[in-house]
């Protein structure tokens, strides 16, 4: 490619190498597209894996092991105190990053994708044009664009007022934090999501004193109590103090120091000190230099992008997928089965977003893992449904790790008994929740699952015994009419 030339059409651009966008790259061009892969950085894997999922694992894979040795004396097993270094910690972090980009940057040429690193916008709808550091722009010409340019962390809102702040570098988003360039000694996370947890979490195992203030009365917001409730239970040990139902209404700096208002339930206001402030408060869209107003894209009121069950905007030429979709959660595993389908669909095949499950995991101490309705949605939507539940406390090889603080639970439909939802909150919560999944895109009903064998003794087994409370008499007798509702359903 010669540098400022009109480039050849090419069948397919996908704007951001993240992991929705790498994976339509990679499977349109095992479908015989042209495809040209084009991403800031030099290197692939986007926000997930530069800054994002893969490196937060990384750190809290230290800070299980950190908490895993402190409660080990539970049952016998003393260690010293946890000596930490962090220079340790930070290139374990970085050495996983590297390797799995390297890994990404073998595949693009195994499959002879062209990637090219620049900030991409569009000139129309069959047009783009890459501007790269120090070299001249390239303009390119497609049949069709996927935008999966990712998200970022959202900033303080306006309303917090902020005085006399000097030092930026005190107030960190998520991707500051997990560059991990100190641990202060006392900080304060605004948000209780899964990311303010689980970098809550990591800071405080490497010795932070972590104060949490959420605007919502829960953690979690929104998720079922009775799986948030063992995490609370353990954050409130790991914390100094959890404010809910609670506003940062100013920051102030002084004295090398953050100054931090905060408005509790009863309107009083308490002013705390802070060496660092993390903000978890949500992320936005990708989007404001992509060009879009040269398109006409049709986006709601967030700045998301509308697509239909194949990915398509409302122009016929254009894509997206990942985080910069609209309602929709913002998880990797869910742009890549988008990007699947994206791919798929400009190759001629039949395919559509059409999963009946996305598995969600917050992966704390302990972890928490969902995936179809929640006891709180399905109430919302009116479904007629039961749960079927069973404590980790009743199962053997929870007993045996002590650890015993989790559940599972299964949501089923009480007319066709397909099951609608599962939650688990325990150790390995994240990889369990697979196995739902697959029972829910199989349209298993409750008695599949009371009748498969489980080996003994695992977590898994809360699965299956979770199933075996339901009366199965009384379901054995619908089972021939909930199978009829299915296949009329497929």
């Amino acid at each position: 490619m010669v540098v400022g030339e009109m480039v050849e059409e090419v069948d397919l651009v996908v704007i951001g190498a993240g992991p929705g966008g790498y994976t339509a790259a990679v499977k349109a061009r095992e479908l015989g597209l042209k495809v040209m892969l084009v991403d800031k950085r030099k290197l692939g894997g986007g926000v997930c894996l530069h800054e994002g999922c893969i490196p937060s694992k990384s750190l809290l894979h230290v800070s299980h092991l950190i908490n895993m040795a402190k409660e080990a004396g539970e049952i016998g097993v003393s260690y010293p105190a946890a000596n930490i270094d962090l220079d340790k910690v930070r290139e374990h972090k970085n050495n996983v990053i590297k390797k799995l980009t390297q890994g990404l940057s073998g595949l693009f040429k195994m499959h002879k994708l062209e990637y090219i690193d620049g900030e991409a916008s569009f000139i129309d709808d069959r047009n783009i044009r890459i501007d790269r550091i120090g070299e001249s722009a390239i303009r390119v010409k497609f049949k069709n664009a996927i935008i999966a340019t990712g998200s970022k962390p959202s900033n303080l809102p306006p309303s917090i007022k902020l005085v006399n702040l000097n030092n930026q570098s005190k107030i960190m988003n998520s991707t500051q934090a997990l560059e991990l360039n100190d641990i202060p000694q006392k900080l304060l996370v605004i948000g209780a999501g899964y990311i303010g947890l689980e970098l809550g979490q990591v800071y405080a195992s490497l010795g932070s004193s972590i104060d949490i203030v959420e605007f919502m009365d829960s953690l979690l917001p929104g998720l079922d109590s009775d799986l948030v409730r063992p995490l609370a239970n353990k954050m409130k040990g790991l914390c100094n103090e959890i404010m809910l139902e609670s506003l940062v209404t100013q920051i102030e700096e002084k004295n090398d120091e953050l100054l931090v208002t905060i408005q509790k339930p009863d309107k009083t206001t308490v002013v705390k000190k802070y060496d660092k402030i993390l903000v978890s408060i949500g992320r936005t869209p990708n989007t404001s230099t992509l060009g879009l107003e040269n398109l006409g894209l049709e986006l709601n009121k967030s700045g998301f992008i509308n697509v239909n069950e194949f990915g398509q905007t409302s122009l016929k030429r254009i894509f997206a997928i990942g985080d910069v979709v609209s309602n929709r959660p913002m998880l990797a595993h869910k742009a890549m089965r988008e990007g699947h389908v994206v791919a798929e669909k400009l190759a001629g095949l039949n395919s559509a977003f059409d999963n009946r499950a996305i598995p969600c995991v917050v992966y704390t101490d302990p972890e928490i893992a969902w995936c179809g309705l929640t006891e709180n949605e399905a109430n919302k939507a009116n479904v007629n449904f039961a749960i079927t539940k069973l404590p980790f406390v009743a199962n053997g090889r929870a007993q045996s790790m002590a650890n015993t603080q989790g559940l599972t639970k299964i949501l089923y439909d009480k007319t066709s008994q397909a099951i609608i939802g599962c939650g688990i909150v325990g150790p390995s919560a994240g990889e369990l929740i697979g196995i739902m999944v697959l029972a829910m895109e199989m349209g298993c009903v409750i008695e599949d699952i009371a009748n498969t064998i489980f080996p003994h003794p695992t977590l898994s087994e809360t699965i299956m015994e979770s199933a075996l409370t339901v009366d199965n008499k009384e379901l054995s007798s619908k089972v021939k009419n909930a199978e009829q509702i299915l296949i009329k359903k497929l």
